[in-house]
């Protein structure tokens, strides 16, 4: 099989994954979702409020540790075979333009398209309209990791209500549209961040897609030919300079003068150069291997020290991540002062007025309590136990009041630390947390 078909079965393979993935629920919570609506960051049906979102920071290290092994072991596989830009381009230019409307070969991929004929003109607007509906889909599929399905399709029937639903649905399918029908292959070469730091993770062992100098010959340019020159004056070249493999390219590069920074490692140059030498029964001179293994003929090592360190790092952020994920909390509790910082009562006592954000994460109902740790100095002037369903959030009034007068010898004033404890009547040894609140204690001269 061809790279080009494998390719194309991993490119609806992901884009069936990635349109039913924000179906799949696991205990009512999404496999994947950041959501801004309910404050809330679902990861492999675990919900996680915004106060734990401290999972966020192992995912991203994971996500870029792993993108650099890759890029180091092979390639910019990523830009050829994952990248989202890759797809929709092939969805474009392989799909629509050249299957459905015949604008363009596959195999020719630097020939323009003649639009000095009407009826190309008219299949172009055609295609770009087929392509603005697709994106429209795109941009709604990207929106379903931010509002689950069952929410969005709520949403849509209300356009009053979510109106920055919509501009972000029609702006995101506008940006597709300008992107891949217009910038094309040059966002990969002069916008994306990653094709400037890609060639730096290269080394010898790095698997890409290379031709093969000692057999084909080193290309260079005699005023305005391209002239080959064996390295080996006793061998012929085996290049026939069909230039098969540079008008199949679609970041339009020649793969026969090296390594190129907007070689996406798609590997449609190894199909064209294999099906020409297959004809005259020799290998390819272009093949998808390291420096080390095509030209060198060495052995690659890809348990260098840098794939090491690159593996050993992500393992350490799993491990991390799953101890984290682990201590995930029962219930969660917030702590808000008033805008008023104290009242003094009878010229003797303070109160301080606190606002408790409670939620039940656990999957049963519990009676909640609430002690403090520095029973002598305060006490509990409101707050009584209240039972509180599963997975349902509360908002309770605590108020704090002093037992006594307390003669501090600061003369400003001070803020102390008040530490309390809340728990289930039920399980108090398991459920409960700790706070520590700040209690605004006024200055002496504040007592008349």
């Amino acid at each position: 099989m061809s790279y080009a078909k494998k390719r194309y079965i991993n490119f609806f393979a992901i884009t069936i994954f990635t349109f039913c993935l924000p179906f799949i629920t696991i205990n009512g919570n999404q496999i994947l979702l950041l959501s801004f609506d309910k404050m809330q960051f679902h990861f492999l049906g675990l919900a996680f409020e915004m106060q734990e979102l401290y999972i966020m920071p192992f995912l991203l290290i994971i996500l870029f540790i792993g993108i650099f092994a890759m890029t180091s072991i092979a390639g910019r596989v990523w830009c050829g075979w994952a990248c989202p830009q890759t797809i929709f381009r092939v969805i474009y230019r392989d799909l629509i333009e050249s299957k459905i409307f015949n604008l363009r070969k596959i195999s020719n991929k630097q020939k323009d398209i003649n639009y000095s004929t009407l009826e190309n003109k008219i299949k172009k607007i055609l295609s770009i309209g087929l392509f603005s509906i697709l994106s429209l889909i795109i941009a709604s599929n990207f929106m379903w990791y931010f509002i689950p399905p069952k929410d969005f399709f709520t949403y849509l029937q209300n356009p009053n209500d979510h109106v920055f639903m919509y501009m972000f649905i029609i702006t995101v399918a506008l940006f597709l549209v300008y992107d891949i029908i217009f910038t094309k292959e040059h966002f990969c070469t002069y916008v994306c961040p990653y094709s400037r730091i890609q060639s730096s993770l290269y080394d010898d062992n790095t698997i890409q897609a290379i031709y093969n100098t000692n057999r084909g010959g080193e290309i260079y340019k005699d005023s305005k030919k391209v002239i080959f020159k064996a390295k080996d004056l006793n061998k012929d070249n085996e290049c026939t300079t069909c230039e098969a493999c540079v008008t199949v390219c679609p970041t339009h590069i020649d793969i026969r003068k090296g390594l190129q920074v907007e070689c996406i490692n798609c590997l449609e140059c190894v199909d064209a150069c294999t099906n020409v030498m297959g004809k005259l029964n020799k290998k390819t001179l272009v093949d998808w291997g390291s420096t080390n293994s095509v030209l060198k003929n060495r052995k690659s090592k890809h348990f260098t020290f840098k794939n090491i360190m690159y593996y050993l790092s992500i393992v350490i952020c799993i491990i991390l991540l799953i101890i984290s994920t682990s201590k995930k909390e029962h219930f969660l509790l917030n702590v808000n002062k008033t805008t008023n910082l104290y009242e003094i009562k009878d010229n003797k006592f303070v109160t301080n007025n606190y606002i408790l954000t409670i939620q039940n994460r656990t999957k049963n109902d519990y009676t909640f309590a609430l002690k403090i740790e520095d029973n002598k100095t305060f006490e509990i002037k409101r707050f009584k136990s209240f039972n509180l369903k599963a997975n349902q959030r509360v908002k309770k009034v605590l108020i704090l009041k002093t037992k006594k007068r307390l003669f501090l010898s600061d003369l400003k004033t001070t803020p102390i630390k008040v530490k309390i404890i809340m728990y289930a009547k039920e399980d108090p040894k398991e459920i409960y947390k700790e706070k520590y609140l700040s209690f605004i204690y006024p200055r002496n001269d504040a007592f008349k």
